[in-house]
Protein backbone atom coordinates (compact mmCIF):
# COMPACT_ATOMS: atom_id res chain seq x y z
CA UNK A 1 0.00 0.00 0.00
CA UNK A 2 3.17 2.49 1.05
CA UNK A 3 4.44 1.81 -2.54
CA UNK A 4 1.08 2.32 -4.22
CA UNK A 5 1.05 5.54 -2.50
CA UNK A 6 4.32 6.79 -4.00
CA UNK A 7 3.28 6.21 -7.84
CA UNK A 8 -0.57 8.09 -6.93
CA UNK A 9 1.82 10.78 -5.87
CA UNK A 10 4.42 10.62 -8.08
CA UNK A 11 1.51 10.61 -10.99
CA UNK A 12 -0.16 13.53 -9.26
CA UNK A 13 2.91 15.54 -9.28
CA UNK A 14 4.01 15.00 -13.09
CA UNK A 15 0.60 16.13 -13.98
CA UNK A 16 0.67 19.40 -12.16
CA UNK A 17 3.76 19.95 -13.91
CA UNK A 18 1.72 19.10 -17.13
CA UNK A 19 -0.70 21.59 -16.60
CA UNK A 20 1.87 24.40 -15.55
CA UNK A 21 3.62 24.24 -18.75
CA UNK A 22 0.34 24.19 -21.06
CA UNK A 23 -0.80 27.40 -18.87
CA UNK A 24 2.76 28.47 -19.06
CA UNK A 25 2.36 27.85 -23.32
CA UNK A 26 -0.95 29.30 -23.63
CA UNK A 27 0.03 32.55 -21.98
CA UNK A 28 3.38 32.94 -23.76
CA UNK A 29 3.11 35.52 -26.78
CA UNK A 30 2.25 33.86 -30.32
CA UNK A 31 5.28 35.38 -32.43
CA UNK A 32 3.16 35.39 -34.77
CA UNK A 33 1.19 37.58 -33.76
CA UNK A 34 3.78 40.08 -32.02
CA UNK A 35 4.64 43.21 -34.29
CA UNK A 36 7.84 45.54 -33.82
CA UNK A 37 6.95 48.38 -32.34
CA UNK A 38 7.23 51.40 -34.83
CA UNK A 39 10.04 53.77 -33.83
CA UNK A 40 8.07 57.12 -33.83
CA UNK A 41 8.42 60.21 -36.62
CA UNK A 42 9.11 62.55 -33.16
CA UNK A 43 11.98 60.36 -32.25
CA UNK A 44 13.36 60.63 -36.15
CA UNK A 45 13.04 64.33 -35.64
CA UNK A 46 14.73 64.62 -32.65
CA UNK A 47 17.89 62.70 -33.90
CA UNK A 48 17.81 64.87 -36.68
CA UNK A 49 17.16 68.42 -34.60
CA UNK A 50 20.11 67.16 -32.52
CA UNK A 51 22.33 66.70 -35.67
CA UNK A 52 21.91 70.29 -37.00
CA UNK A 53 22.23 71.75 -33.76
CA UNK A 54 25.85 70.46 -33.38
CA UNK A 55 26.67 71.21 -36.39
CA UNK A 56 24.44 74.75 -35.87
CA UNK A 57 27.13 75.48 -33.02
CA UNK A 58 30.01 75.61 -35.55
CA UNK A 59 31.20 78.69 -36.12
CA UNK A 60 32.78 79.84 -39.96
CA UNK A 61 36.82 80.41 -40.23
CA UNK A 62 36.77 83.75 -40.01
CA UNK A 63 41.16 84.18 -39.47
CA UNK A 64 42.78 84.07 -42.96
CA UNK A 65 44.56 80.63 -44.40
CA UNK A 66 47.88 79.90 -42.97
CA UNK A 67 50.16 76.96 -44.79
CA UNK A 68 53.72 76.51 -44.10
CA UNK A 69 55.46 73.75 -45.70
CA UNK A 70 58.70 71.85 -44.64
CA UNK A 71 60.64 68.80 -46.24
CA UNK A 72 62.49 66.34 -44.82
CA UNK A 73 64.95 64.34 -46.49
CA UNK A 74 65.41 60.67 -45.45
CA UNK A 75 67.83 58.44 -45.06
CA UNK A 76 66.79 56.55 -48.60
CA UNK A 77 66.91 60.33 -49.83
CA UNK A 78 63.14 60.42 -50.87
CA UNK A 79 60.90 63.17 -49.28
CA UNK A 80 58.81 63.63 -46.40
CA UNK A 81 56.45 66.94 -46.34
CA UNK A 82 55.70 68.56 -42.82
CA UNK A 83 53.01 70.62 -42.92
CA UNK A 84 51.55 73.41 -40.18
CA UNK A 85 48.08 74.74 -41.05
CA UNK A 86 45.27 76.73 -38.92
CA UNK A 87 42.53 74.78 -41.50
CA UNK A 88 40.17 73.11 -39.27
CA UNK A 89 40.60 69.70 -38.11
CA UNK A 90 39.64 67.14 -41.15
CA UNK A 91 40.17 68.75 -43.94
CA UNK A 92 41.07 67.01 -46.66
CA UNK A 93 44.08 68.21 -49.05
CA UNK A 94 46.15 67.10 -51.79
CA UNK A 95 50.31 67.28 -51.20
CA UNK A 96 52.16 66.89 -54.47
CA UNK A 97 56.21 67.27 -54.77
CA UNK A 98 57.68 68.33 -58.32
CA UNK A 99 60.73 68.57 -59.55
CA UNK A 100 61.54 71.37 -61.37
CA UNK A 101 64.42 69.81 -64.00
CA UNK A 102 61.71 67.54 -65.28
CA UNK A 103 58.23 68.12 -64.10
CA UNK A 104 58.30 64.37 -62.67
CA UNK A 105 55.65 64.43 -59.92
CA UNK A 106 54.42 63.00 -56.96
CA UNK A 107 51.50 63.21 -54.79
CA UNK A 108 49.61 62.21 -52.01
CA UNK A 109 45.68 62.56 -49.98
CA UNK A 110 45.84 63.52 -46.72
CA UNK A 111 44.12 65.15 -43.80
CA UNK A 112 44.73 67.85 -41.48
CA UNK A 113 44.97 66.42 -37.92
CA UNK A 114 46.07 68.90 -34.95
CA UNK A 115 46.59 71.40 -37.31
CA UNK A 116 49.38 69.15 -39.26
CA UNK A 117 49.75 67.75 -41.96
CA UNK A 118 51.90 65.02 -43.53
CA UNK A 119 52.57 63.20 -46.29
CA UNK A 120 54.98 61.03 -48.25
CA UNK A 121 57.78 59.66 -48.29
CA UNK A 122 57.88 60.81 -52.10
CA UNK A 123 60.29 59.95 -54.98
CA UNK A 124 62.03 56.95 -56.94
CA UNK A 125 63.11 53.60 -54.47
CA UNK A 126 67.08 55.01 -55.93
CA UNK A 127 66.27 58.50 -53.69
CA UNK A 128 65.99 62.12 -55.23
CA UNK A 129 68.58 63.79 -57.35
CA UNK A 130 69.79 67.03 -56.03
CA UNK A 131 68.06 69.55 -57.39
CA UNK A 132 64.69 72.09 -56.52
CA UNK A 133 61.25 70.91 -55.48
CA UNK A 134 57.70 72.56 -55.22
CA UNK A 135 56.06 71.10 -52.63
CA UNK A 136 52.74 71.92 -53.18
CA UNK A 137 49.41 71.93 -50.89
CA UNK A 138 46.07 72.23 -52.30
CA UNK A 139 42.69 71.60 -50.86
CA UNK A 140 39.66 69.39 -51.75
CA UNK A 141 36.89 71.01 -53.21
CA UNK A 142 34.68 71.99 -50.16
CA UNK A 143 31.51 69.54 -51.54
CA UNK A 144 34.08 66.88 -51.20
CA UNK A 145 35.08 67.95 -47.27
CA UNK A 146 33.24 66.58 -44.14
CA UNK A 147 30.15 68.62 -43.42
CA UNK A 148 31.60 70.14 -39.85
CA UNK A 149 34.85 70.97 -42.66
CA UNK A 150 31.96 72.21 -44.87
CA UNK A 151 30.13 74.93 -42.25
CA UNK A 152 33.69 76.16 -40.78
CA UNK A 153 34.72 76.90 -45.13
CA UNK A 154 31.41 77.63 -46.29
CA UNK A 155 29.07 75.77 -49.06
CA UNK A 156 31.64 76.92 -51.70
CA UNK A 157 34.83 77.88 -49.69
CA UNK A 158 33.51 81.95 -49.63
CA UNK A 159 34.88 81.80 -45.90
CA UNK A 160 37.93 81.02 -46.86
CA UNK A 161 40.25 84.05 -46.83
CA UNK A 162 44.01 85.17 -47.92
CA UNK A 163 46.55 85.23 -50.35
CA UNK A 164 46.51 81.05 -50.41
CA UNK A 165 42.79 81.57 -51.93
CA UNK A 166 42.11 80.39 -55.34
CA UNK A 167 39.08 79.79 -57.38
CA UNK A 168 38.56 76.35 -58.37
CA UNK A 169 38.86 75.69 -62.37
CA UNK A 170 36.12 73.01 -62.69
CA UNK A 171 33.97 76.18 -60.88
CA UNK A 172 33.50 74.42 -57.33
CA UNK A 173 34.32 77.42 -55.33
CA UNK A 174 37.19 78.47 -53.34
CA UNK A 175 40.19 76.35 -52.49
CA UNK A 176 43.40 76.47 -50.97
CA UNK A 177 46.72 76.81 -53.11
CA UNK A 178 50.13 76.60 -51.22
CA UNK A 179 53.62 76.37 -52.64
CA UNK A 180 56.59 75.89 -51.02
CA UNK A 181 60.37 76.04 -53.30
CA UNK A 182 63.01 74.02 -51.62
CA UNK A 183 66.79 72.58 -52.82
CA UNK A 184 67.51 68.98 -52.07
CA UNK A 185 71.23 68.53 -52.32
CA UNK A 186 73.56 71.26 -53.95
CA UNK A 187 73.00 74.42 -55.96
CA UNK A 188 72.98 73.36 -59.36
CA UNK A 189 76.14 75.68 -61.09
CA UNK A 190 75.22 77.41 -64.33
CA UNK A 191 77.94 79.28 -66.19
CA UNK A 192 77.20 82.49 -66.64
CA UNK A 193 80.06 84.30 -67.45
CA UNK A 194 80.45 85.41 -70.91
CA UNK A 195 83.78 85.27 -72.79
CA UNK A 196 85.20 88.22 -74.82
CA UNK A 197 87.42 87.42 -77.74
CA UNK A 198 89.45 90.03 -78.90
CA UNK A 199 91.93 90.44 -81.86
CA UNK A 200 95.82 91.15 -81.21
CA UNK A 201 97.09 92.93 -83.75
CA UNK A 202 100.08 91.80 -85.45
Amino acid sequence: MRMMGYIVLGLLLVLAGCDNSADDQENAPDPATQVDTPVSDNTVATAETEAEDELAGIEPMVEPVEVTLEAVLLADRRMQVVGRTNLPDGTRVQMVVVREASGVRWQERTVVNGGRVEAGPFGPGSGLPDGHYLLRLRSTPVELQPSDVQRRLGDRGEHLTGRLITQSEHGLGQLVSAVQRVLVGQQVRRTTDRVTVEELSQ
